[in-house]
This record gives structure tokens, C-alpha cells and sequence, in this order.
């Protein structure tokens, strides 16, 4: 690591922190790994674990949430691609959608989600998609830690400058979550996945393999598909509903890695908090319908007929690839092609990447040829025209899991829990990040 004495940005017990964060065994995080929900500032109001902490809330420092925010979402390298498939040998399957990896996995590298979070100074996304890596990895294969938290500070853009507002209530939140959700001096973080694009990835996909959809909604084939019978199985469809619980599955995957990762490095910094998806994530987006309580402010739609609105996009920060943020489907799958080809996307030779000739490998990809474009956009059109969104049976915006981070009361587990309620990291953390003991913290005027 370069030398943190001349990083101004950094105080003392950070750095100390930090080179002994590296030094953390994973068994430790996944072993150790608690849902610890107590926070300094923190009141369980009745029951038999009630308490009422001493503390004031404190929250997290720069350092701190910017390492809890690369660790859900940050980048880590140039993505290796899916390196073949008999289908489209000799060139290079040209499925993903993102030429860089992060912290967490994604089908085929499709990467169609966005970070979001909000703490006591505002509310942010962190976007990393489609971003470059910041920080080139070394010839052992590692990144230089400081320098790449230094460099995702780019990434993060505010949106508010208020806490967003959940109501601590149902339907607004799981009556369990009430007591301790996105309080004071805590921070929430949550991925977001653009599902309509995700399943314009998956029809691409399953069109260079020879297949397409079947309306088993309606018992009916796809009109305009027989056209495309000399390069898919007409004949042979993929289920409407089997494809978009798929799409849904395997975005709900990405964004729970995201949160999970997150979760460990918790354990590693001696941080509090929990995995939870106990907030109610339509109305969070912005489809409450009431308007004292916007959520990020999503635009939604909702028809007769519909279990619960539908949220698109957010408007120059995160709209899915359906209408009205595109004209058409054709134009959604367009800007889609564009995104894989453009400069710095995955199939662009011009793009570095990991390999020692990157240029020839990226060059081999197969292209997304006309009739590629033309079968994915009959079939997204016919969706959307049929079931007035896209995908058909699953949302366009879709979160799933919450990750809210906070310093723990260790005086509220001493009180009810055996010892090894929390790890030693946990135990030492105010001293080691932040240089004070917790009786130097400040305590409530009321003496609670």
C-alpha cells in the first residue's frame, strides 16, 4: 500500500484500520456473520430484550461508507466474458452487457443494476455501471485498497440532500423493521435492477441460440416470428412465464450478491447491521400514491387488473429500456446493441480488457446481426402492445434486499446475549476507525 501518512483524506486510526482490514479472514466473516440490529441510539421499546441505549446516534465516516459502498457495488477488473459457445463458434458469444466487473456476479455479465443509498447527509446513487475500472489490478492480481476507495468517490452522485423518507409503518415497512430501519446515523444501501433490459439481454441471447417466445398467457405464438424461421425454432417457443420468472430470478441473484458482499465486509470492519427486504420496495421507488411520501421518485404506471404498480424509471438517472423512456422496443433493443458496442462496452476492440491481445479478442465478437435486432423487437413489442409493460409478467424496476449498516451498542448485547454475541472486530472498532472509547461517545440529555 502507498504511503497513508501523506493521504490527507485519511486520519490516523483509519489507516491503521484499513491495513488490518486486509488481514481479516474471510472464514471469520462468513463464520462470525450475525444480523446484529442494535445501534448506538437505538431503542427496542418493549418485550423481553427491551432497551433503551445511552447513546446518541453515530454515524459512519466518509471511509467507512464509501468502503461499505465499493464493497456492494464497486469495480474490480475488466470482465472475462463468456468465452464460447458452439452456437456461435468460431467467434466469441457477445452476451454481456458490461465490459468491467464488480464486486458481485451477474448472468452472462449482463450488470443492468445501480446502486442507490441514503444516510443523515442525503440521498445518492453510486454509479458504477457501464464504468471503467478505476484501478488497474497489479501481476499478483490485486488492487492498491486506498486507492481504489479514493477513486469510486466519483461514482457517487447526490439526488437529495435529506434522509429518504420511509414511514416506520406499514405498509411502508414490515412492523418487525420499525423499531430500527434507516434511523438516524445509520446507512441504507440497496441495488436496483433495470429488469426490462435484463430481458432484452436474455431474448439476444436465446436468439443467437436458435430460439424465441410462445404467449402462454394467451395460449397464442408471437405474430411476425415465422418470418424467422431460417435462423430460430419457431416451432420449438420458450414459455412466456418460465422466461420472465427466469429474468426475475436471475436479477434478484445480482442484487442479492451485491447486499451480501456488503454484509461481510460488516463483520470484517466491526460494523452493525443487516441483509432485510422489509421495506416495501414499490412505494421505496416511488409508487405509494401518496404523495407526502414520494420514495426516489420512479415513475409508475398501473392498470386495472395489476397486483401493484409498476415502476420504469427515474428520469436521467435510471430508466429501464422500455417505453415512455424509449420511443419503441426497437429503439430500447437499439440503444442496447449501442451499449454492448459502443466505445468502452464489452464487445468494442478498442476497449482494454484482461487478456494479452485484448484487441483481437474483443474484435472476434459475434455481431448482433439485423434479423437479431428484428426477431428481439417483434417479440418486446408484442409484449408491451399485449400487456401495456414490459416484461410482460414481471416488473420493469425490480430491488429486493436492503442493506443497513450502523455502530453497534455492545452494552445491549453485554446486557442480554452470551459472550460471542459479536466479534472482537466489533469490540474494538470505535478505537480502531475512530480513536475513542464508547464512554466518550455523547450520551442522550435524558440520561436514557
Amino acid at each position: 500500500m502507498p504511503d497513508l501518512e501523506s493521504n490527507p483524506t485519511l486520519h490516523h486510526p483509519e489507516r491503521q484500520a484499513l491495513e488490518e482490514l486486509l488481514q481479516f479472514p474471510l472464514t471469520d466473516a462468513l463464520f462470525g456473520r450475525r444480523s446484529r440490529r442494535f445501534a448506538l441510539g437505538g431503542e427496542l421499546p418493549d418485550g423481553p430484550l427491551a432497551y433503551t441505549s445511552r447513546y446518541e446516534p453515530y454515524p459512519l465516516s466518509e471511509l467507512e461508507r464509501l468502503l461499505i459502498l465499493t464493497t456492494v457495488g464497486g469495480l474490480t477488473g475488466w470482465h472475462n466474458l463468456i468465452s464460447h459457445h458452439q452456437n456461435v463458434a468460431p467467434h466469441l458469444p457477445s452476451y454481456s452487457g458490461m465490459a468491467a466487473g464488480r464486486t458481485f456476479p451477474s448472468a452472462a455479465g449482463f450488470h443492468t443494476s445501480q446502486i442507490f443509498f441514503t444516510d443523515d447527509s442525503g440521498t445518492y446513487t453510486f454509479k458504477t455501471r457501464d464504468a471503467s475500472p478505476p484501478i488497474p489490478r497489479n501481476p499478483d492480481g490485486k488492487v492498491d485498497l486506498v486507492e481504489l476507495l479514493l477513486a469510486h468517490q466519483q461514482y457517487i452522485h447526490p439526488l437529495s440532500n435529506t434522509r429518504l423518507y420511509i414511514p416506520p409503518r406499514e405498509p411502508f415497512m414490515a412492523g418487525h423493521n420499525a423499531w430500527n430501519a434507516n434511523k438516524p446515523g445509520s446507512l441504507l444501501v440497496w441495488p436496483i435492477a433495470d429488469v426490462a433490459q435484463h430481458q432484452l439481454l436474455k431474448l439476444i441471447f436465446i436468439a443467437q441460440n436458435g430460439f424465441v417466445l410462445y404467449d402462454d398467457v394467451h395460449h397464442r405464438s408471437i405474430p411476425g416470428l415465422e418470418k424467422f424461421k431460417e435462423y430460430v425454432a419457431v416451432d420449438k417457443p420458450y414459455p412466456l412465464t418460465a422466461f420472465d420468472q427466469a429474468t426475475l430470478a436471475e436479477a434478484s441473484a445480482e442484487i442479492s450478491a451485491s447486499v451480501f458482499a456488503g454484509h461481510l465486509i460488516q463483520q470484517a470492519m466491526g460494523l452493525g447491521g443487516w441483509m432485510l427486504n422489509g421495506l416495501d420496495r414499490v412505494r421505496t421507488l416511488g409508487a405509494s400514491g401518496d404523495p407526502t411520501v414520494p420514495g426516489l421518485g420512479f415513475r409508475y404506471d398501473y392498470k386495472l387488473g395489476w397486483s401493484r404498480p409498476n415502476p420504469t424509471g427515474l428520469e436521467g438517472v435510471f430508466e429501464g429500456f422500455c417505453p415512455p423512456h424509449y420511443p419503441s422496443m426497437r429503439s430500447a433493443v437499439e440503444a442496447l446493441v449501442e451499449r454492448k458496442y459502443k466505445a468502452g462496452g464489452p464487445f468494442n476492440p478498442e476497449t482494454p480488457g484482461p487478456w494479452k491481445d485484448t484487441q483481437t479478442v474483443r474484435s472476434q465478437a459475434r455481431l448482433h446481426d439485423e434479423w437479431i435486432v428484428d426477431v428481439v423487437a417483434t417479440q418486446a413489442q408484442y409484449l408491451f402492445n399485449t400487456f401495456e409493460k414490459f416484461p410482460a409478467t414481471v416488473p420493469t424496476i425490480y430491488s429486493l434486499m436492503f442493506l443497513q449498516t450502523h455502530h453497534l451498542d455492545l452494552e445491549y448485547y453485554d446486557r442480554f446475549f452470551e459472550p460471542g454475541a459479536y466479534l472482537q472486530t466489533h469490540r474494538e472498532h470505535l478505537e480502531k476507525w475512530h480513536g475513542v472509547q464508547l464512554e466518550d461517545l455523547p450520551q442522550k440529555a435524558d440520561g436514557s
